[in-house]
């Protein structure tokens, strides 16, 4: 019998799915939209709309009970200030799910869990968007300007740096020529009496030529001790009876084979 079974324990201890939910809600009050397993937005739901329940009534009790699912106290003033005012007319099924693919991988199923609006209000959130993307696209486009710029400063700046950085020409100044002044005519007299200071030149002296150098007498060639020559071979004996006949026979003995092998 399935007794007390009134939730899905998602795989986790207790504390890991209180976590668990906590944050999920708190991200579905924040962003009003969020993406995860069809699981876990059925356990997300309960609580949230237990918290938008709260928020309704608006009293001190209600503030602390929401307090301790929603630790975030900006998303919890939203809570309150906003979203409850969305459903005060409406008695309950404020959130929806819509399934929307498998994940890869585990092949979980996958699903968004959002805030049920009404048309009013879907109308109000698309033009919040486009008012967004349209000021994504002008900081975009001023930060390429503020670029270019920047980069148009710093190419002048290069320029000057440069400019200041080469030594300036000096300009020689003009140097003015001096008028020739001409020569005085020298009288015959002192050109004589100059002649005559002069110093006589010397008679040439003939230089000595170089003494001859004796050239060296050339080594004797060593001598070469001379290769004492070879005695011949001394012929062997041959040895036994059937030697000495065949000497005294003027033939020259065979080797009978009585010699000993080295």
């Amino acid at each position: 019998m399935r007794h007390h079974h009134d939730h899905r324990q998602l795989s986790r201890t207790a504390e890991h799915r209180r976590a668990l939910l906590r944050s999920l809600v708190t991200a579905l009050f924040e962003y009003e939209r969020i993406e995860t397993t069809v699981a876990k937005a059925k356990e997300t739901r309960r609580v949230a709309e237990r918290m938008i329940t709260y928020a309704k009534r608006n009293n001190l009790h209600s503030r602390r009970l929401v307090a301790r699912v929603v630790q975030d106290e900006d998303v919890a003033k939203k809570l309150f200030d906003t979203i409850a005012s969305w459903y005060a007319t409406r008695p309950g099924g404020y959130t929806r799910i819509l399934k929307t693919r498998r994940r890869l991988g585990d092949g979980g199923e996958l699903g968004i869990l959002e805030l049920v609006k009404t048309e009013d209000q879907k109308e109000a959130d698309r033009k919040a968007r486009a008012a967004r993307a349209e000021a994504k696209e002008q900081a975009a486009e001023a930060k390429g300007k503020g670029k270019e710029k920047a980069e148009a400063k710093a190419a002048e700046a290069a320029e000057k740096a440069e400019a200041k950085a080469k030594p300036e020409a000096k300009v020689k100044p003009e140097v003015k020529a001096e008028p020739k002044v001409p020569k005085k005519p020298v009288p015959a007299k002192e050109k004589a009496a100059r002649e005559r200071a002069k110093p006589t030149p010397e008679a040439a002296v003939p230089e000595a030529a170089p003494e001859a150098v004796p050239e060296a007498a050339p080594r004797p060639a060593p001598a070469v001790a001379p290769k004492p020559e070879k005695k011949p071979a001394k012929e062997k004996k041959g040895g036994g009876i059937l030697g000495r006949v065949l000497k005294r026979k003027g033939q020259p003995p065979e080797s009978d084979g009585s010699e000993k092998k080295k």
